[in-house]
Formats: structure tokens, C-alpha cells, sequence
């Protein structure tokens, strides 16, 4: 089993005076199952409820009270109602809209029980008929493993201790981007992760790729077959992956004859499953910020190591001397764009992009990260001669003087100043340190100030 870091989060909600049935969101096998079965190691009375199983799901389908079913629990679980914290995880909830419905009389007639819900939620998505109950139930996404989860996976303890230093030493650099290089081609699927740290073989991860794939069509096929969105999604699943990381239109997209509607309702149903994510632009350079809908999206996968595998381009990220050399790039941005929400546990955080789309001259910036009111501008780019003229442009039009480089170099400083003349400071980050930006950026705004 993989230690997540997420279990932190779950211990500060356990520790909440009004707690409220928590409700973990995240694709097909991120890991949620795992995740609570090792947190709750702490409870003496654990009960699974697993609502693919027909037994357990019929628990929910009587009409009988709340009161009657919590006791059904128990007892078919084999346990007695005692004074002992319990914890009850009910897996697949997405198969009992009754189950869903019960949520909120945990939370008002049994709120000593800790109750903690997970599932791929793809139906409750397309069946109106299921919706959990506002404001008696709380969230947390789970996401892919990070860089430092990966390493922790890897046993590589010496590593994870260098890694928390800031800067960190030049003797390091080398060791980490290179397993900084091997956590983009694998990514961050736990089943894959804890397969290559036992196994050490690389060919023998494609079966668990492809194993996730037919999952993820399967789930389509299971649960959209009423819903004519199903080619769509489908088509998707099948052709999206050579689009990681690039803008795409809903028309005809991935050379097929569908139109803009039905393609645009299918990404968004997928979106909500977070398997994947449309990331917007936006052309404002200061908060508050709208993305414009308007505008071209970004198509960004759940996992790097996914999208390698789809796309064909393993063999591509292998030997490249630098990630963003690989696949025009796009890699190197899209582990970044993962690594920047890893650890953001927050189900309605969205990335960002900046754009200015002029007649004769357009800029884009790879990513906005919006910290203590400012929009930090990040670009992903190979080494010192690398052009920085979007970057210049939105560095021109916003109110602070902080903007980042993530590359495949040690850590440095440069004083830039923008053909308009402004200066400002340009930190130039090493791939490995992506998840850690808010430490650094809070460091240098303070210290700009």
C-alpha cells in the first residue's frame, strides 16, 4: 500500500466538532479504496459496505427507517452498536441512490459515526434522479500520486529528505531530475506506482495502462448506455489522449464528423468525473479572474503516465535528454499542470492559462497560479536560451514583480527587464520542485515587499 498524503486531510476532518459525512471525488482507481481502508487502521469498529454487492446495496433499497437500517448494518456486518469510534466506508455509493440519500441522516441522527462515501459518481452524473444532500455532506478530491508520493513509494527516503530543502544541493540536482524523469513517464496511478516499486520493469506497466483504459470505456458503457452522449464519450476516451495538453475545438474533434453541442456536453460530463479537465484562459493579469469559456480550452488527462501510454509517446519521453524536448513539450507541461494541483485536495480548484490574442501577435503563458492576491505567471521551458516574450508581456500588465521558470536546471535567480522596461524577478525552478511552489512564492513575495 502507498502512504497518501491526503490521510492528513482526512485526520483533520475526523477531528472536526460538527463533522459531516465526508464524500471522497476522483476517477476510476486514484486510490480511494486503499486510502481508507489504511486510515482507518485507527478505528476499532471498521464496516465496508461495497454497494457493487448486491447484499450491501440492498441494505439501502428497504423502505425501512434510518434507525432500522443503521442497526441492518451492524448486524449483517457482524458487530455490535458499542460506545467505540466507528468508522463506516461505503464504497461504489454511486450504485444506490437511497445509500446517497441516507447521507444526511448520519449526519443529524448518528453524527458520533464517522462516514466516509466514495465511488466513480459517473451515474449520479447522468441520472438526475441521485444528488447528495446539500450542506449535510462535505468533499475532498483525490487525486494521482505526487513527485514526493512517488518517492515515498520508491523507498527513496534520502531523496524526499534532500527534496525538502530549499534550494536544494548542486550534488542532488542530477539524481532528482532524473527520478523526477522517470515519475513523468510512469506518472502517478497507484496501481502503476506500487508495480514498478516492487517490480522495477517498465514493459510490464503497459498491461495496468490498458487495463485502466478498458476501465474507464467500460465505465461508459456501463453507465451512459441509456444516454445518447455514450458514442461521444466513447469517441473520446479512444482519440483524446494525442490532444493532451494542446487547445481543442468541440467541431469536429479528432477528425470526426460530431458537432460542437453534443462533443462540448460529453468533455464536460467526463470533466466531472475528473478524468479529465478543460483548462480555460484568461486575458486578466490581476485578481479577480474569470477564465473565458469563450476561448479554445486545454485538454489535460488525470495522469501524465496515462497520457504517455495513450498517446504512443513512451519510447519519446524515455530518451529525452530534457522533458521539454519530449513531444513538443507538451509533457513537460502537462506533469507540471499535474504536480500544481496534486496536493490540492480542494474538488472545485481549477487550472489556469494566460492568453492575449491579438490580430497580428499572440502571447500564452502555460499556467496562472493565484497566491495571496496576486497571479503568478509560470512558464515551462527548456534552459537559458529559451524565449520568454509572453511572459514579458503579462510581466508588463501585472502588479507584482514575481514570475517562474520550471526547467531542467538547478535552481537560480535572474533580474529581467521587459522591452517596456520594467524589472522584475525571474525564478528559475527545478522540474522536481513543482508541487512546491506556494513555499517559494510566499519566500520571495515577502521578501519583494
Amino acid at each position: 500500500m502507498i502512504y497518501r498524503n491526503i490521510i492528513s486531510k482526512l485526520e483533520e476532518w475526523s477531528l472536526k466538532v460538527n463533522r459531516k459525512p465526508l464524500v471522497l471525488r476522483g476517477a476510476r482507481q486514484v486510490g480511494k479504496t486503499t486510502l481508507v481502508n489504511i486510515f482507518a487502521r485507527k478505528y476499532p469498529v471498521y464496516i465496508y459496505l461495497n454497494l457493487e454487492k448486491p447484499a450491501d446495496k440492498a441494505i439501502f433499497d428497504t423502505k425501512n427507517a434510518f434507525s432500522e437500517k443503521l442497526d441492518a448494518i451492524f448486524f449483517l456486518k457482524g458487530f455490535k452498536k458499542e460506545q467505540k469510534p466507528t468508522l463506516i466506508f461505503i464504497d461504489e455509493i454511486q450504485n444506490s441512490p437511497q445509500a446517497v440519500a441516507l447521507l444526511r441522516y448520519f449526519y443529524e441522527e448518528a453524527p458520533e459515526i464517522y462516514v466516509i462515501a466514495a465511488g466513480s459518481l459517473l451515474e449520479s452524473l447522468i441520472d438526475r434522479h441521485i444528488s447528495f444532500p446539500v450542506g449535510r455532506v462535505e468533499y475532498l478530491a483525490v487525486r494521482p500520486c505526487s513527485f514526493k508520493e512517488f518517492l515515498n513509494a520508491l523507498h527513496e527516503q534520502v531523496a524526499l529528505d534532500v527534496l525538502s530543502q530549499w534550494p536544494v544541493p548542486d550534488y542532488a540536482h542530477e539524481k532528482l531530475q532524473s527520478l523526477f524523469n522517470r515519475f513523468t513517464l510512469i506518472g502517478g496511478m497507484p496501481a502503476i506506482v506500487a508495480n514498478y516499486a516492487q517490480n522495477n520493469d517498465l514493459i510490464s506497466l503497459n498491461a495496468d495502462f490498458q487495463s485502466l483504459i478498458g476501465g474507464y470505456i467500460d465505465d461508459v458503457e456501463k453507465y451512459v448506455i441509456r444516454n445518447n452522449s455514450v458514442q461521444y464519450i466513447r469517441h473520446i476516451l479512444r482519440t483524446g489522449f494525442r490532444f493532451g495538453c494542446q487547445r481543442i475545438k468541440f467541431e469536429r474533434f479528432g477528425a470526426s464528423d460530431y458537432r460542437s453541442r453534443e462533443m462540448a456536453e460529453a468533455f464536460r460530463l467526463l470533466e466531472k468525473t475528473m478524468l479529465i479537465e478543460l483548462v480555460y484562459p484568461t486575458s486578466s493579469s490581476s485578481i479577480p479572474f474569470l477564465p473565458d469559456f469563450k476561448k479554445s480550452p486545454r485538454l489535460h488527462w488525470l495522469d501524465t503516465g496515462l497520457l504517455n501510454y495513450a498517446a504512443g509517446v513512451q519510447t519519446e519521453v524515455f530518451g529525452a535528454n530534457e522533458l521539454s524536448s519530449a513531444w513538443r513539450g507538451l509533457i513537460a507541461e502537462h506533469i507540471v499542470g499535474q504536480e500544481l494541483i496534486a496536493e490540492d485536495y480542494n474538488i472545485l480548484s481549477q487550472r489556469v492559462f494566460w492568453v492575449r490574442e491579438a490580430k497580428n501577435s499572440n502571447a500564452e503563458v502555460d499556467y496562472l497560479l493565484s497566491y495571496n492576491g496576486f497571479l503568478i505567471p509560470i512558464e515551462v521551458k527548456a534552459g537559458v536560451g529559451s524565449t520568454l516574450k509572453s511572459l514579458h508581456l503579462f510581466m508588463d500588465k501585472a502588479p507584482h514583480k514575481l514570475a517562474i521558470r520550471i526547467w531542467n536546471q538547478p535552481f537560480s535567480e535572474s533580474e529581467i527587464q521587459t522591452t517596456a522596461g520594467k524589472k522584475f524577478l525571474l525564478l528559475n525552478i527545478p522540474f522536481y520542485h513543482s508541487s512546491q511552489l506556494n513555499q517559494i512564492i510566499d519566500y520571495y513575495l515577502k521578501l519583494l515587499q
